[in-house]
């Protein structure tokens, strides 16, 4: 009796001995960067910028635990990745796209948010960047813990907002960029869901809706491959490269559309080879997108990389410059220190493989069921919503998109089977009652019949129905409101919806407030 009582103690402290462990490899990691910042090699320590990397590791694996599960969270959910293949695929792209296309310059963090001339001083400039780190990191802590995607780029926006406001009032503002990113709340996951079910609807009517899905397949799944090269090679030349090598939108369109080409003579044969060992199913569609799945996770890894380090290091970086310099330098843009890049590449890494499991579930599971399908629409609507809103000048957030993306996919779910159910309603309706197995076997072939035969075949009914004078239920209003709610499948979680919604809402708010409290305590405690 004793030993079974020792063994549900042991059980019951699992969780807490993983807790501890995460932490304490947060703690070493941060120790870590302090000593690093500490032996960069030029002769002089200045704890300024010690503790200013310490808060950037501290953002960056914030960033890793709650960002990067929108670029892996969708092919986990749809097993075309185990949660161990995601979190290395991630852990490596996030890291090459940080150290070889990361951010060059801190312009927007260090002046597209607030007017470096109405800071008194460098020495508030500083402070203002390390409240900013602090209460940055702090948010996206939370928002980890309960379970919610937000953007890092809002939360690190919304924190220099506040400190800004906090060191000089509001004038210091730039509100025309401040604008910008309330509209992308709304531009943002509404594109992406919009983009995402238009994938998905194009997939299932050219694919799953018809009758020899094989052969559907064999045609189709070259296209979409080509067209995911075509999205992410125009994506990864403008976002993620655009830094070291300069390209034009209509260049960028281009070579992708190349690369597109070169793809589907390549991926086409591969196809036809492996479709003839394949059953005529939805699930042999989703095999033959498994791959494409496990490349678009490994390319949205480093673009995320290679765009959303700087939300870590921008701030350390402008803390690294200002010191450097004495003072507050009037150019917008400051390079950024190979070590204040390794900082922020490590900490994604690390604050991935310890946190991001959470996530991960989050975006692949709990909003949705995902396939290999789905997961593909949902890739295809990060890299095009990017692409078509960046040239048209709207601003837009990746973890939005994503999410929206999932959502999208979910409610167009929701759509089409409510619309299917109303369609076999009729069915019933104007069908003979005496005859079911003559229902049973037309309700067969119903479901097997493309789009357009399906239409047909409700016609074709509904006129015979009126020749026999089929009684074909005559509801009332409120008897056809009761029988839609009959209908209507959730297929997307509510509960995740409203939550995720709120989060994202009080993002900028809740950072600003908190980097404001932090930026009184920090000047209280240097004056």
């Amino acid at each position: 009796m004793e030993l079974q009582h020792i063994n549900q103690i042991e059980r019951a402290t699992d969780r807490g001995r993983s807790e501890l462990f995460k932490l304490g490899a947060g703690l070493l990691f941060l120790v870590g960067v302090m000593l690093y910042a500490m032996m960069r090699g030029d002769g002089q320590v200045s704890m300024v910028v010690v503790i200013a990397a310490m808060l950037g590791g501290y953002m960056a694996m914030n960033i890793g635990a709650n960002d990067v599960a929108n670029n892996v969270g969708p092919a986990v959910g749809s097993k075309a990745l185990t949660l161990g293949g995601a979190l290395a695929i991630a852990a490596i792209f996030e890291m090459a796209g940080a150290l070889i296309a990361g951010g060059e310059v801190t312009g927007t963090i260090r002046s597209g948010i607030i007017d470096p001339a109405g800071i008194p001083d460098a020495n508030t400039m500083v402070w203002l960047m390390l409240a900013a780190l602090m209460a940055g990191a702090l948010w996206l802590n939370i928002a980890t813990a309960i379970g919610a995607p937000v953007s890092t780029t809002h939360s690190i926006v919304g924190a220099v907002l506040g400190a800004g406001v906090a060191a000089s009032g509001f004038d210091v503002v730039n509100w025309p960029v401040m604008s910008s990113i309330v509209t992308s709340w709304l531009v943002s996951p509404l594109l992406g869901g919009i983009v995402a079910a238009a994938f998905l609807y194009l997939i299932k009517r050219n694919i799953t809706y018809q009758a020899d899905m094989v052969a559907a397949a064999r045609r189709m799944v070259p296209l979409l491959v080509a067209m995911m090269v075509w999205a992410f090679g125009s994506y990864l030349l403008l976002k993620a490269f655009g830094r070291m090598w300069k390209v034009g939108f209509g260049a960028a369109l281009l070579i992708g559309l190349a690369l597109a080409v070169a793809a589907y003579f390549i991926v086409r044969p591969l196809v036809e080879r492996r479709s003839r060992q394949l059953s005529n199913s939805k699930e042999t569609v989703n095999q033959l997108l498994t791959a494409p799945l496990i490349f678009a996770a490994a390319l949205l890894s480093f673009a995320h990389g290679s765009n959303d380090v700087s939300n870590a290091v921008g701030p350390l970086a402008a803390i690294v410059d200002i010191v450097s310099h004495g003072g507050v330098q009037s150019s917008s843009t400051a390079p950024v220190p190979f070590w204040v890049m390794m900082v922020g590449a490590l900490g994604i890494a690390l604050g991935l493989g310890l946190y991001g499991p959470k996530l991960i579930r989050t975006v692949g599971s709990e909003i949705t069921e995902l396939d290999q399908m789905r997961a593909y629409c949902i890739a295809m609507a990060a890299s095009v919503t990017v692409i078509v809103a960046s040239q048209f000048g709207l601003p837009v957030s990746s973890t939005h998109i994503a999410v929206g993306g999932v959502f999208g996919v979910g409610f167009l779910r929701e759509y089409l089977k409510r619309n299917y159910d109303r369609m076999v309603a009729e069915i019933k309706a104007h069908h003979p009652e005496d005859n079911q197995e003559v229902l049973d076997a037309f309700l067969a072939q119903f479901a097997k019949a493309s789009v357009e035969r399906k239409g047909e075949m409700l016609r074709e009914l509904k006129r015979r129905a009126k020749l026999h004078v089929v009684d074909p239920l005559h509801l009332s209003k409120t008897e056809r409101k009761g029988l839609r709610k009959v209908y209507k499948r959730e297929l997307v979680k509510r509960s995740q919806l409203l939550r995720i919604a709120a989060a994202w809402v009080v993002t900028v708010p809740v950072s600003a407030l908190l980097a404001a409290m932090l930026f009184y305590m920090i000047r209280g405690m240097m004056i």
